[in-house]
Protein backbone atom coordinates (compact mmCIF):
# COMPACT_ATOMS: atom_id res chain seq x y z
CA UNK A 1 0.00 0.00 0.00
CA UNK A 2 1.47 3.48 -0.91
CA UNK A 3 1.35 6.13 1.97
CA UNK A 4 -0.37 8.65 -0.13
CA UNK A 5 -2.83 6.73 -0.55
CA UNK A 6 -4.41 5.62 2.60
CA UNK A 7 -7.24 2.84 3.57
CA UNK A 8 -9.76 3.36 6.04
CA UNK A 9 -9.51 2.54 9.50
CA UNK A 10 -9.76 -1.11 9.70
CA UNK A 11 -11.91 -0.61 13.03
CA UNK A 12 -14.91 0.19 10.70
CA UNK A 13 -15.26 -3.27 9.40
CA UNK A 14 -18.11 -4.97 9.65
CA UNK A 15 -18.87 -6.81 12.72
CA UNK A 16 -19.24 -10.02 12.92
CA UNK A 17 -19.64 -11.34 16.51
CA UNK A 18 -21.74 -12.56 18.80
CA UNK A 19 -25.30 -10.86 18.87
CA UNK A 20 -26.75 -11.25 22.15
CA UNK A 21 -29.16 -7.97 22.86
CA UNK A 22 -32.97 -8.65 21.23
CA UNK A 23 -33.11 -4.87 21.33
CA UNK A 24 -30.27 -3.71 19.63
CA UNK A 25 -32.16 -1.77 17.12
CA UNK A 26 -33.02 0.46 20.50
CA UNK A 27 -30.07 2.56 20.33
CA UNK A 28 -30.53 3.71 16.61
CA UNK A 29 -34.12 4.58 17.52
CA UNK A 30 -33.04 6.36 20.67
CA UNK A 31 -30.54 8.91 18.44
CA UNK A 32 -32.96 9.41 15.41
CA UNK A 33 -35.28 10.59 17.93
CA UNK A 34 -33.10 12.52 19.87
CA UNK A 35 -32.02 14.55 16.30
CA UNK A 36 -35.16 15.08 16.00
CA UNK A 37 -35.95 16.61 18.77
CA UNK A 38 -32.81 18.62 18.88
CA UNK A 39 -34.34 20.33 15.93
CA UNK A 40 -36.60 23.23 16.89
CA UNK A 41 -38.60 23.15 13.47
CA UNK A 42 -39.79 19.63 14.78
CA UNK A 43 -41.70 21.46 17.56
CA UNK A 44 -43.12 24.35 15.67
CA UNK A 45 -44.50 22.28 13.15
CA UNK A 46 -45.54 19.97 15.73
CA UNK A 47 -47.77 22.71 17.00
CA UNK A 48 -48.97 23.83 14.09
CA UNK A 49 -49.94 20.22 12.91
CA UNK A 50 -52.93 20.24 15.37
CA UNK A 51 -54.19 23.80 14.20
CA UNK A 52 -57.59 22.68 13.38
CA UNK A 53 -58.54 21.55 16.91
CA UNK A 54 -57.39 25.09 17.89
CA UNK A 55 -60.32 26.61 15.88
CA UNK A 56 -62.63 24.19 16.85
CA UNK A 57 -61.87 24.69 20.38
CA UNK A 58 -62.82 28.18 19.94
CA UNK A 59 -66.00 28.36 18.11
CA UNK A 60 -67.05 25.75 20.73
CA UNK A 61 -66.50 28.07 22.90
CA UNK A 62 -68.42 31.18 21.34
CA UNK A 63 -71.08 28.26 20.77
CA UNK A 64 -71.26 26.56 24.10
CA UNK A 65 -71.73 30.67 25.10
CA UNK A 66 -74.24 31.80 23.01
CA UNK A 67 -76.14 28.18 23.75
CA UNK A 68 -76.55 28.81 27.69
CA UNK A 69 -77.96 32.33 27.13
CA UNK A 70 -80.18 31.92 24.32
CA UNK A 71 -83.84 30.00 23.71
CA UNK A 72 -84.14 26.51 22.76
CA UNK A 73 -85.20 27.41 19.26
CA UNK A 74 -82.15 29.82 18.17
CA UNK A 75 -79.46 28.28 16.12
CA UNK A 76 -76.43 27.99 19.22
CA UNK A 77 -78.29 25.05 21.01
CA UNK A 78 -78.87 23.66 17.65
CA UNK A 79 -75.49 23.65 16.58
CA UNK A 80 -74.47 20.82 19.03
CA UNK A 81 -77.59 19.06 18.38
CA UNK A 82 -76.39 18.49 14.30
CA UNK A 83 -72.37 18.17 15.70
CA UNK A 84 -71.06 14.55 13.96
CA UNK A 85 -68.18 14.60 16.78
CA UNK A 86 -65.89 11.86 14.59
CA UNK A 87 -66.38 14.11 12.32
CA UNK A 88 -64.40 16.69 13.26
CA UNK A 89 -61.56 14.66 14.56
CA UNK A 90 -61.41 13.61 10.72
CA UNK A 91 -61.19 16.63 9.92
CA UNK A 92 -58.43 17.98 11.82
CA UNK A 93 -56.68 14.53 10.74
CA UNK A 94 -56.54 15.72 7.27
CA UNK A 95 -55.87 19.43 8.02
CA UNK A 96 -52.52 18.14 9.49
CA UNK A 97 -51.57 16.06 6.21
CA UNK A 98 -49.23 18.76 5.02
CA UNK A 99 -47.53 19.52 8.33
CA UNK A 100 -47.11 15.58 8.96
CA UNK A 101 -45.04 15.87 5.50
CA UNK A 102 -42.96 18.48 6.10
CA UNK A 103 -41.93 16.69 9.71
CA UNK A 104 -41.46 13.46 7.66
CA UNK A 105 -39.12 15.40 5.20
CA UNK A 106 -37.60 17.23 8.53
CA UNK A 107 -36.57 14.21 9.94
CA UNK A 108 -37.41 10.49 8.04
CA UNK A 109 -35.77 11.62 4.14
CA UNK A 110 -32.20 12.38 5.58
CA UNK A 111 -32.54 9.27 7.96
CA UNK A 112 -30.43 7.01 5.69
CA UNK A 113 -29.26 9.52 2.88
CA UNK A 114 -27.32 11.51 4.99
CA UNK A 115 -25.55 8.02 6.82
CA UNK A 116 -24.78 7.35 3.34
CA UNK A 117 -23.21 10.70 2.39
CA UNK A 118 -20.95 10.77 5.62
CA UNK A 119 -20.52 7.18 5.94
CA UNK A 120 -22.08 6.80 8.52
CA UNK A 121 -22.97 3.11 7.85
CA UNK A 122 -19.51 2.21 8.39
CA UNK A 123 -19.62 2.44 11.95
CA UNK A 124 -23.05 1.39 12.75
CA UNK A 125 -21.94 -1.95 11.06
CA UNK A 126 -18.59 -1.87 12.98
CA UNK A 127 -20.98 -2.91 16.22
CA UNK A 128 -23.44 -5.62 16.97
CA UNK A 129 -25.71 -4.23 13.93
CA UNK A 130 -27.17 -5.86 11.56
CA UNK A 131 -29.26 -4.70 8.45
CA UNK A 132 -32.07 -5.50 10.05
CA UNK A 133 -31.58 -3.49 13.74
CA UNK A 134 -30.38 -0.55 12.00
CA UNK A 135 -33.48 -0.24 9.39
CA UNK A 136 -35.83 -1.37 12.64
CA UNK A 137 -34.28 1.27 14.81
CA UNK A 138 -34.75 4.26 12.39
CA UNK A 139 -38.16 3.67 11.31
CA UNK A 140 -39.43 3.08 14.94
CA UNK A 141 -37.67 6.10 15.66
CA UNK A 142 -39.18 8.14 13.02
CA UNK A 143 -42.36 6.46 13.45
CA UNK A 144 -42.46 7.60 17.42
CA UNK A 145 -42.03 11.32 16.71
CA UNK A 146 -44.41 11.04 14.32
CA UNK A 147 -47.19 9.20 16.55
CA UNK A 148 -46.21 11.70 19.38
CA UNK A 149 -47.44 14.94 17.01
CA UNK A 150 -50.64 12.56 15.41
CA UNK A 151 -51.91 11.45 19.09
CA UNK A 152 -50.97 14.59 21.56
CA UNK A 153 -53.25 16.95 19.81
CA UNK A 154 -55.98 14.83 19.69
CA UNK A 155 -55.75 13.25 22.97
CA UNK A 156 -55.76 16.82 24.38
CA UNK A 157 -58.85 17.89 22.49
CA UNK A 158 -60.90 14.97 23.22
CA UNK A 159 -60.27 15.30 26.67
CA UNK A 160 -61.28 19.14 27.05
CA UNK A 161 -64.57 18.55 24.89
CA UNK A 162 -65.55 15.47 27.08
CA UNK A 163 -64.87 17.71 30.25
CA UNK A 164 -66.56 20.10 28.92
CA UNK A 165 -69.21 19.47 26.02
CA UNK A 166 -70.21 15.99 27.43
CA UNK A 167 -73.70 17.22 27.88
CA UNK A 168 -73.83 17.57 23.35
CA UNK A 169 -72.90 13.72 22.95
CA UNK A 170 -68.98 13.57 22.66
CA UNK A 171 -69.08 10.38 24.46
CA UNK A 172 -72.73 9.16 24.25
CA UNK A 173 -72.99 9.63 19.96
CA UNK A 174 -70.37 7.06 19.49
CA UNK A 175 -69.01 5.08 22.98
CA UNK A 176 -65.68 3.50 20.58
CA UNK A 177 -64.72 7.22 19.12
CA UNK A 178 -61.59 7.19 21.57
CA UNK A 179 -60.53 3.69 20.67
CA UNK A 180 -60.99 4.11 17.16
CA UNK A 181 -58.96 7.53 17.26
CA UNK A 182 -56.32 5.54 18.52
CA UNK A 183 -56.47 2.96 15.66
CA UNK A 184 -56.52 6.26 13.65
CA UNK A 185 -52.71 7.64 15.08
CA UNK A 186 -50.40 5.29 13.40
CA UNK A 187 -51.61 5.25 10.10
CA UNK A 188 -49.99 8.46 8.85
CA UNK A 189 -47.03 7.63 11.17
CA UNK A 190 -46.24 4.22 9.83
CA UNK A 191 -46.93 5.21 6.16
CA UNK A 192 -44.53 8.18 6.43
CA UNK A 193 -42.00 6.45 8.02
CA UNK A 194 -41.56 3.25 5.62
CA UNK A 195 -42.00 6.02 2.36
CA UNK A 196 -39.33 8.03 3.92
CA UNK A 197 -36.88 5.41 4.60
CA UNK A 198 -37.46 3.84 1.05
CA UNK A 199 -37.32 6.66 -0.73
CA UNK A 200 -33.87 8.20 1.35
CA UNK A 201 -32.17 4.82 0.73
CA UNK A 202 -32.24 5.45 -2.84
CA UNK A 203 -29.80 8.90 -2.23
CA UNK A 204 -26.87 10.29 -0.53
CA UNK A 205 -28.11 13.41 -0.16
CA UNK A 206 -31.06 14.18 1.92
CA UNK A 207 -32.42 16.97 0.01
CA UNK A 208 -32.62 15.45 -3.04
CA UNK A 209 -34.48 12.63 -0.98
CA UNK A 210 -36.83 15.39 0.24
CA UNK A 211 -37.39 17.02 -3.33
CA UNK A 212 -38.61 13.54 -4.56
CA UNK A 213 -40.74 12.82 -1.87
CA UNK A 214 -42.37 16.08 -1.71
CA UNK A 215 -42.73 16.62 -5.91
CA UNK A 216 -44.87 12.62 -5.14
CA UNK A 217 -47.07 14.12 -2.86
CA UNK A 218 -47.83 16.85 -4.32
CA UNK A 219 -48.41 15.31 -7.73
CA UNK A 220 -50.89 13.43 -5.98
CA UNK A 221 -52.20 16.21 -4.52
CA UNK A 222 -52.96 18.06 -7.05
CA UNK A 223 -54.11 14.82 -8.90
CA UNK A 224 -56.87 14.78 -6.19
CA UNK A 225 -58.01 18.26 -6.75
CA UNK A 226 -58.78 18.18 -10.61
CA UNK A 227 -60.75 15.00 -9.18
CA UNK A 228 -62.57 17.06 -6.77
CA UNK A 229 -62.58 19.69 -9.75
CA UNK A 230 -64.78 17.42 -11.63
CA UNK A 231 -67.48 16.22 -8.89
CA UNK A 232 -68.31 20.00 -8.64
CA UNK A 233 -68.48 20.05 -12.23
CA UNK A 234 -70.84 17.18 -11.79
CA UNK A 235 -72.65 18.54 -8.95
CA UNK A 236 -72.26 15.63 -6.97
CA UNK A 237 -70.73 12.14 -5.56
CA UNK A 238 -69.52 9.15 -8.44
CA UNK A 239 -68.18 6.22 -7.78
CA UNK A 240 -65.18 6.49 -10.21
CA UNK A 241 -64.03 10.12 -9.09
CA UNK A 242 -65.21 9.18 -5.35
CA UNK A 243 -62.51 6.11 -5.29
CA UNK A 244 -59.63 7.95 -7.24
CA UNK A 245 -60.02 11.10 -5.07
CA UNK A 246 -57.86 9.08 -2.59
CA UNK A 247 -55.14 8.19 -4.89
CA UNK A 248 -52.49 10.36 -3.15
CA UNK A 249 -50.51 10.13 -0.18
CA UNK A 250 -52.64 11.99 2.01
CA UNK A 251 -56.19 10.93 0.56
CA UNK A 252 -55.17 6.93 1.26
CA UNK A 253 -54.66 8.03 4.86
CA UNK A 254 -57.80 9.76 4.79
CA UNK A 255 -59.61 7.32 3.47
CA UNK A 256 -58.33 4.94 6.03
CA UNK A 257 -59.25 6.96 8.44
CA UNK A 258 -62.92 7.50 7.41
CA UNK A 259 -63.09 3.50 7.34
CA UNK A 260 -61.60 3.03 11.01
CA UNK A 261 -63.79 5.85 12.42
CA UNK A 262 -66.96 4.52 9.80
CA UNK A 263 -67.77 7.59 8.06
CA UNK A 264 -67.13 9.73 5.25
CA UNK A 265 -67.30 12.96 6.46
CA UNK A 266 -69.30 16.12 6.23
CA UNK A 267 -68.55 19.67 5.25
CA UNK A 268 -67.56 21.69 7.95
CA UNK A 269 -69.80 22.01 11.18
CA UNK A 270 -72.57 19.95 9.14
CA UNK A 271 -72.16 22.09 5.66
CA UNK A 272 -74.01 24.58 3.99
CA UNK A 273 -76.70 24.78 1.10
CA UNK A 274 -75.12 24.42 -2.02
CA UNK A 275 -71.82 22.51 -0.64
CA UNK A 276 -71.36 18.94 -2.06
CA UNK A 277 -70.99 16.04 0.47
CA UNK A 278 -66.97 14.58 0.89
CA UNK A 279 -66.59 11.57 -1.20
CA UNK A 280 -68.15 8.26 0.76
CA UNK A 281 -65.39 6.24 2.32
CA UNK A 282 -63.54 3.60 0.45
CA UNK A 283 -63.94 -0.06 0.70
CA UNK A 284 -61.70 -0.79 3.61
CA UNK A 285 -59.65 -4.01 2.16
CA UNK A 286 -58.21 -3.36 -1.13
CA UNK A 287 -57.10 -0.01 0.35
CA UNK A 288 -55.62 -1.15 3.50
CA UNK A 289 -54.01 -3.68 0.98
CA UNK A 290 -52.57 -0.84 -1.18
CA UNK A 291 -51.58 1.08 1.86
CA UNK A 292 -49.92 -2.03 3.28
CA UNK A 293 -47.86 -3.32 -0.10
CA UNK A 294 -46.47 0.26 -0.23
CA UNK A 295 -45.08 0.32 3.41
CA UNK A 296 -43.74 -3.22 2.98
CA UNK A 297 -42.44 -2.43 -0.45
CA UNK A 298 -40.53 0.55 1.04
CA UNK A 299 -38.87 -1.27 3.76
CA UNK A 300 -37.75 -4.04 1.32
CA UNK A 301 -36.48 -1.57 -1.10
CA UNK A 302 -34.29 0.13 2.16
CA UNK A 303 -33.14 -2.86 3.13
CA UNK A 304 -31.76 -4.14 -0.22
CA UNK A 305 -29.94 -0.63 -0.57
CA UNK A 306 -28.74 -0.60 2.87
CA UNK A 307 -25.04 -1.41 3.10
CA UNK A 308 -21.81 0.12 4.19
CA UNK A 309 -19.41 0.80 1.45
CA UNK A 310 -15.27 0.80 2.47
CA UNK A 311 -13.05 2.50 0.08
CA UNK A 312 -9.53 1.19 0.17
CA UNK A 313 -6.47 3.15 -1.32
CA UNK A 314 -4.59 0.60 -4.49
Amino acid sequence: MSPANPIADLTYRNYDGPLESGYRWWPVAKMTMRMAIKKKSFWWLGIFSGWWYFVLSIVFYVWDVLAANASPNTPAPNFFKTLIWKDQFLAAFSESQLFLLLIALLIGVGAIANDNKTNALLIYFSKPCTKADYLIGKWVGIFLCLLGVVAAPTILFFMYCALSYRQYGILSDDPWLILKLFLVFPIAPAFHASVALGISSLFDQGRLAGAVYAGLYFIGLIFTKAIEGIRFANGGSQPFADTAFYFSIDGLQIGLAKDVLHTSGSNIFGGGRGMLPPPSAPHFLPFAMVYLVICAASLLLAYSRIRAVEVIGS
